[in-house]
């Protein structure tokens, strides 16, 4: 797999590169706290986790602020920056809706941009995440591998390589350890680490209009499951989906059960298409118009109370909380079904 790079500029911020592969609706993929666009595609497990979504999605990936093809002048701006980011890649690509995939770290930046940015992620899949750094570990257990990782950035790379693909052989550590260290300087990595351990989105759980799976392996040594069960509980509509395995990376252990709900959750909208009657899809298509109901039953020479139930039958096929989203829905795929 071959992705070309390419670059935008945040405002106020350097450069942040960025790449495209597949067809198909834009998922964002952010996979974790530190990345590298080309060193990750040269692990057989995450270049094949990619090609997947890719024959479904036109897959977006972005480096982070100071971390791999990016520029290297630091993290700077702390995790609003990472935000801005990654709506500067968005805007990049462009691509006005969007779905998110975020794992660990990268689960907060998707769900910031789903609570502040609800008119364009229309699905969110997050991956062995928390809402609060702070609960991933205690203030000394914290401190102590942010010491290691500061001081000795090959040990602290090992270390936790250890605690992310527990149970791994000698070269998939290795592997790991080393595709941290060419992600991020151990000043960056620091900076990054703990600025997830300071990060609580818990107040923006309830603001999150997209449709949300989160995913977590029930056995994950590096955030506990029930982090993921609080976020999914936090979430209005947000479904919790159980994982086995230990591994907290998504392309690690049994990958396959992490692609395969991604994929049953966010297949592309066209398919509900053929779940909604001739009749629904005028009715969505006149929604889609800015009519109200009243008007659409006039239009249409139906009961207004007809209308109400078609337009409730077409949000709950569509898994859409709003006539915005059913518009925004029409909009995208009415070319596919016309």
């Amino acid at each position: 797999m071959v992705a070309a790079i390419r670059y935008c500029r945040p405002e106020g911020a350097g450069r942040v590169a960025f790449s495209a592969v597949g067809s198909g609706p834009v998922l964002m993929l952010d996979p974790g706290w530190v990345t590298h666009l080309r060193a990750q595609l040269e692990v057989a497990a995450f270049r094949e986790f990619v090609r997947v979504l890719a024959e479904h999605f036109t897959v977006v990936r972005f480096d982070k602020p100071g971390c791999g093809l990016s520029d290297r002048d630091g993290a700077g701006g702390g995790f609003e920056a990472q935000v801005a980011a990654a709506l500067a890649v968005a805007d990049a690509v462009p691509a006005k809706r969007f779905s998110v995939f975020g794992a660990s770290q990268g689960g907060q930046v998707a769900l910031a941009l789903a609570a502040r940015c609800p008119d364009r992620v229309e699905g969110l899949v997050l991956f062995g995440t928390c809402a609060n750094g702070a609960d991933l570990a205690s203030v000394p257990v914290r401190d102590a591998l942010l010491r290691l990782v500061s001081a000795h950035w090959g040990l602290g790379s090992k270390v936790l390589a250890d605690m992310f693909i527990p149970g791994s052989d000698p070269a998939e550590l290795e592997a790991f350890a080393n595709l941290q260290r060419a992600s991020a300087t151990a000043d960056v990595a620091t900076d990054l680490l703990a600025l997830y351990y300071a990060t609580d989105l818990s107040d923006l759980l309830p603001r999150v209009r997209a449709r949300t799976a989160v995913l977590h392996r029930e056995g994950d040594t590096a955030t506990a499951f029930d982090l993921g069960r609080r976020v999914a509980a936090g979430i209005p509509g947000a479904v919790l989906i159980p994982l086995a395995g230990t591994a907290h990376l998504f392309y690690a252990g049994e990958s396959r059960s992490v692609l395969e709900a991604t994929l049953d959750f966010l297949r592309p909208a066209a398919a509900s298409a053929a779940l909604l009657t001739p009749r629904e899809l005028s009715v969505s298509r006149l929604v889609a118009a800015g009519l109200t109901n009243h008007a659409i039953a006039t239009q249409l020479g139906i009961a207004p109370r007809t209308v109400d139930t078609h337009v409730e039958n077409i949000r709950r096929k569509l898994g859409v909380r709003s006539r915005a989203q059913i518009a925004a829905w029409v909009t995208e795929n009415s070319p596919r079904w016309d």
